[in-house]
């Protein structure tokens, strides 16, 4: 029998590893050892006698350093968390992964910002045989510099690299959509505008024009591209903070929409997403009846149907929760740049076992603010990548 390792996000670590396999007789029979906790936890979780050993990626160091490696398989569950080259994740487990005699790597969002992510991905599987030794070779044989400063790059396929990068994946990857395989339910997508007073809407001009607020006496400023964009979508959510991280509101837009949202919805549960920690203040002091999604008990809960509004950041459910059988009605209140975390989040309550007909995902859309930009970076970056998974599903399809 293998000595397999699984490498997952910490909460998919804790409770969706050993939960899944119970629920299936074939699969009873595995004995699964968590390697979390404290160091003494993990080491006693690594001393027993397993087929599966479970271990959050914020510990793959730890382990290398503590443990001499005797995985047989390697099962990395959200492979494109080791998409930075640089990490030292990576850097760690690249060294002793050729030690493993397979390599599984399972993402949803391989290329959620370009195909520049794929190169540390594929090497975890491949060694380098594929798209290069090093992510130098990669960018020099793929892409150029498309930026001003040659320091700082912006880099861009060159004509007839997708096509080849593509070509040399279908020999090692396969994408499976659920929608081929499984009874999904329907998905509608909603973008509800959000419109602000004249007086709101010009508080936001003045800092989309000169990159300084006054509020409350405190100066509210933006001394780079970055920053101004993040208090954009912070007065679009309905606040700002100043420099010294006191949130100032501005509206409350948001909040009423999602009220209506609510009332509409009588005894359903509704997931709301945040982007900021004054968003969350702000929904908690709105709705005191809601519930931040923190530990495996919340889960079990809203799976149980016990919390009408659960309020999560994103990155805190991104990966691998199954949330599917607590409702089915998604609220953005804040959006997010990165289409990864959204694709994620969305696919906690998309996805099979989902008991409704439908899930709908609602997007609070402050109109005529940053919000319209993010939603249509995220369209755009979603053809990105269905564009690369649809290559090579053309694989498994024998085109």
């Amino acid at each position: 029998m293998e000595k397999v390792l699984v490498i997952a996000p910490k909460r998919v670590a804790e409770d969706t590893w050993s939960r899944e396999c119970s629920k299936w007789n074939h699969l009873s029979d595995l004995r699964i050892s968590k390697v979390l906790g404290s160091e003494r936890q993990r080491l006693e979780g690594l001393q027993k006698d397993a087929d599966i050993y479970v271990i959050n990626r914020e510990n793959v160091v730890w382990l290398i350093e503590k443990h001499e490696w005797d995985f047989d398989c390697v099962v990395i569950d959200e492979l494109s968390s080791f998409k930075s080259p640089d990490a030292k994740r990576f850097k760690a487990l690249r060294k002793h992964i050729v030690k493993a005699d397979r390599v599984i790597g399972l993402t949803g969002t391989p290329a959620s910002n370009g195909y520049l992510d794929l190169w540390s991905e594929i090497y975890l599987l491949d060694r380098g045989e594929r798209l290069g030794r090093s992510v130098t070779m990669y960018r020099n044989t793929y892409f150029r510099n498309v930026s001003r400063d040659p320091a700082y790059g912006i880099w861009e396929l060159l004509k007839g690299a997708k096509d080849q990068i593509d070509t040399k994946l279908r020999t090692l990857c396969m994408s499976m959509k659920a929608e081929d395989y499984l009874r999904m339910p329907d998905r509608i997508l909603n973008e509800i505008p959000v419109v602000l007073s004249g007086q709101e809407l010009e508080r936001y001009r003045k800092m989309e024009r000169d990159a300084i607020l006054e509020m409350d006496g405190e100066e509210v400023a933006a001394f780079s591209a970055a920053a101004l964009m993040g208090k954009l979508l912070q007065l679009a959510n309905g606040f700002a903070y100043d420099a010294d991280k006191t949130a100032h509101p501005v509206h409350e837009k948001k909040l009423d929409a999602l009220q209506e949202i609510i009332d509409c919805n009588p005894g359903q549960p509704i997931l709301v997403f945040y982007s900021f920690i004054a968003d969350r203040d702000a929904l908690l002091r709105r709705f005191p009846g809601a519930r931040i999604l923190d530990t495996t008990e919340d889960i079990a809960d809203w799976n149980a149907g016990k919390i009408p509004l659960m309020i999560a950041h994103p990155a805190s459910v991104g990966h691998g929760l199954n949330l599917q059988e607590g409702g089915h009605i998604i609220v953005w209140y804040g959006l997010t740049w990165s289409l990864e975390l959204y694709q994620q989040a969305n696919a906690r309550l998309y996805r099979q076992g989902q008991k409704h007909k439908t899930v709908v995902i609602n997007h609070l859309i402050a109109a005529g603010t940053v919000d319209e930009q993010v939603m249509r970076a995220l369209r755009n970056k979603d053809v990105t990548q269905e564009s690369l998974m649809r290559a090579l599903r053309e694989r498994k399809d024998g085109r």
